[in-house]
């Protein structure tokens, strides 16, 4: 008897240990309360990652070797069974009462084993202000879709504050060293200093316990952080402060970039363990730390990255022997020298856009003949630069690139997948495609896929849904081999005005490859059965910006029918056309008004909310204002090629910032035809020579735009992040605008 009591109180202590430790029945609550009584989940031992589906009674069984695999199962089971799609604009649904029934057994497996989350820059351009909520529904995002290899950057900066005394900084010397909120990415980037800053202390305080939080709850599921490393980076004057011998980098952007210790410096394992000293303090170890040395360096030549490469792995296995490093695959890095010496599976390289520019040894600009040789590595896929709004996608490319690494030689050693977007939260669909692929046994077409993706989606099969998603896949969607842009096609609303404007950013290489008609299209047929779903979250989201895509495309029809009028020496029709322009900017503000997602106030608003005192709220929402318009000051502006990089086609931003630019363009032109056809003085009229006359005609239209752009980003004014009017209405009057022309 005393045995069988035993042997119950062991079972009850065992179950008790499961349901405290399993994260599943806290995702299911987060979805909807009380789902976790409609589920069985069982976790089991397996051979390959797996999920599988099954029914038990009225219940609905999910298995899986880990707690990611069996997040992976409820996904599926809610978009393929019962309808409901989460996404990043929305994680809550209310599920089917009774869940619809599992007919047969459903078993999915895969042998990619690594899958792989975010960019350096995500956390800079969409997480800068995240608060713990919103972490948790990312978390929850993530083991859903089968994350369960994050880079954990958060918090970065202070072990670097803690660091940097035991050096010889002062607090005020720190300050102008470590970033502000929004520039923290290109700061650990070895990119600048200082710009941003200084944070206050409480910054450290809240960002050190946030990223607390979010280990923890990785661990819970089961999720891998991958730590940033150590790989050389230093203060620009630390020569001076702690008489270390360093490598200087000329500007970046016209800011001071840190400086760079050599890996072979006698000195440097003593600062790499100083550093991991600070990181265990704070966070503890990992099993795989990111590091980057010699990131887009120009000045690397005499760096012997054979031994570089030893000196830093080195310095990571004294942390943890059995840690892995993972570091990007991205123009000339990883070195070929600095890996070729290193061991086999203790490098873990990240191909960051294999949709696009792959380099593991299939035709691109970017190829290596040879691979990533021994090494292991990630198929990723890069998708958004700058977090720009904007539809945008490779499919036909991601999935043939994907499935030639299923046979291909030089892709034995492919581990995983990665989601490597300088930005999140937007383009859904390019997401699902990408977290589906290692879980589907055989290939399948895009056209296939959008057809089940419509159904899930929207939780029903709609012809003219299809038709307009048919009609994006094959458009859009579909940015073809050669086309090396990167990112969205970039709305024209968004750039510095000028009489050929074409990107709205620098660095783009964006290049016509749809008709532009085609959104309206689309938007089109989704008008047609929107009333059928009002209140559908996903569509009202996606018919938001599907319709906010066209405004931007026919914008840049519009323009160009402006500019060709000005230059003719139309001015009725310049008139129209240009007053056109801005009534499509106003109006697009306006729809991107009625989702949350779209509004500048949810980014100020997240911004501001981490303040602890008015005067840090001040100096966030100063950094969340910078960095989506001029990015740096006047001479980053004007010069340095970052300007309106992070350009976002946001309410408020549209009719506060873009339209301010736009008005006085076209204001300007009008006024320039205007001084033509008035009587000019005598003098005026002196110029005889043919090459003065010409000289005259392609006089410069200059304009100092940093003095109009600056004082938008000192600004205070408010913006509130709650969705305002009717998006299906609204929607209908932006597709008659753009008709009117």
């Amino acid at each position: 008897m005393k045995n069988r009591i035993s042997a119950i109180l062991m079972l009850l202590t065992l179950w008790s240990a499961f349901v405290v430790a399993n994260p599943i029945k806290g995702l299911l609550e987060r979805i909807n309360p009380g789902a976790s009584r409609k589920f069985v989940i069982e976790l089991q031992k397996g051979d390959k990652d797996f999920f599988e589906l099954d029914q038990r009674g009225t219940k609905v069984v999910v298995r899986g070797n880990t707690y990611v695999n069996i997040a992976v199962g409820i996904n599926w089971y809610l978009k393929y069974h019962a309808g409901v799609h989460l996404s990043w604009n929305g994680m809550k649904a209310s599920l089917p009462n009774p869940l619809p029934a599992v007919a047969s057994t459903e078993r999915h497996e895969t042998n990619l084993s690594l899958r792989y989350d975010f960019n350096y820059c995500t956390f800079s351009y969409s997480m800068a202000f995240w608060d713990w909520e919103r972490w948790q529904q990312e978390i929850d995002w993530m083991a859903l879709h089968g994350i369960n290899l994050p880079l954990a950057a958060v918090g970065q900066e202070c072990i670097w504050r803690n660091m940097l005394p035991k050096l010889g900084y002062t607090e005020e010397e720190i300050g102008r060293f470590i970033a502000g909120p929004a520039f923290l990415a290109w700061w650990a980037m070895n990119n600048l200093e200082g710009w941003g800053g200084p944070n206050p202390a409480s910054w450290y305080t809240q960002q050190a316990a946030l990223q607390k939080k979010i280990i923890q709850r990785m661990k819970e599921y089961g999720i891998h952080p991958v730590f940033p490393g150590y790989s050389g980076m230093v203060p620009h004057d630390a020569d001076v402060k702690a008489g270390l011998d360093i490598t200087k980098s000329e500007l970046w952007n016209g800011f001071t970039r840190p400086a760079f210790l050599q890996p072979t410096d006698p000195r440097y394992a003593e600062i790499a363990a100083l550093y991991y000293e600070e990181q265990q303090k704070l966070f503890g170890k990992a099993d795989y730390y990111s590091m980057d040395p010699f990131h887009e360096a120009a000045n690397a030549e005499s760096v012997d990255f054979d031994a570089a490469g030893k000196a830093i792995m080195q310095a990571m296995k004294k942390v943890n022997p059995k840690a892995v490093w993972v570091v990007q695959g991205w123009t000339e890095n990883p070195r070929p020298q600095m890996m070729e010496n290193l061991r086999q599976g203790d490098l873990l390289i990240l191909d960051l856009f294999s949709e696009c520019r792959p380099m593991w040894g299939i035709p691109s600009i970017w190829i290596r003949e040879e691979g990533y040789g021994k090494h292991d590595w990630l198929f990723c896929m890069l998708e958004n630069l700058g977090g720009n709004v904007g539809l945008h996608g490779r499919m036909d490319q991601l999935l043939h690139n994907f499935y030639l690494t299923k046979t291909h030689p030089l892709a034995a050693l492919r581990k995983g997948i990665g989601l490597s977007m300088e930005g999140s939260e937007n383009n859904p669909v390019m997401f699902e495609l990408m977290c589906e692929l290692p879980w589907r046994s055989t290939p399948i077409t895009k056209e296939s896929w959008l057809k089940e993706y419509v159904k899930a989606r929207y939780g029903t099969t709609d012809e003219k849904l299809e038709q307009a998603w048919m009609l994006l896949g094959a458009t859009i969607y579909n940015c073809p081999r050669g086309n090396n842009q990167q990112g969205p096609h970039e709305s024209i609303f968004c750039g510095r005005p000028s009489l050929d404007n074409f990107q709205a950013s620098s660095w783009s290489k964006m290049q016509n490859y749809y008709d532009p008609t085609v959104t309206t299209e689309a938007a089109r047929l989704m008008l047609e059965v929107a009333d059928k779903y009002r209140g559908n979250n996903n569509f009202e989201y996606d018919l938001v910006d599907v319709t906010r895509q066209a405004m931007a495309d026919q914008g840049r029809i519009t323009y160009q029918q402006a500019i060709g009028s000005y230059k003719c020496f139309d001015r009725k029709a310049y008139k129209r056309h240009s007053d056109h322009f801005l009534q499509l900017l106003l109006m697009q503000d306006r729809l991107l008004g009625t989702r949350s997602e779209f509004r500048l106030g949810r980014w100020t608003s997240q911004a501001r909310s981490l303040g602890t005192t008015p005067a840090e709220s001040d100096l966030y929402e100063w950094n969340a204002r910078v960095q989506i318009t001029t990015w740096g000051d006047r001479t980053c502006a004007d010069q340095g090629g970052l300007r309106d990089y992070a350009h976002k086609e946001w309410n408020g931003l549209l009719r506060d910032f873009y339209y301010k630019r736009w008005s006085t363009w076209w204001n300007l032109l009008d006024g320039e035809m205007e001084k033509a056809v008035r009587a000019q003085p005598i003098e005026a009229q002196k110029a005889t020579t043919q090459e003065e006359l010409s000289a005259g005609r392609k006089r410069a239209i200059t304009v100092d735009w940093y003095a109009i752009e600056e004082p938008w980003t000192v600004a205070k004014n408010p913006y509130t992040p709650q969705a305002e009017g009717d998006c299906i209405d609204t929607a209908r009057e932006a597709l008659k605008l753009i008709a009117q022309d």
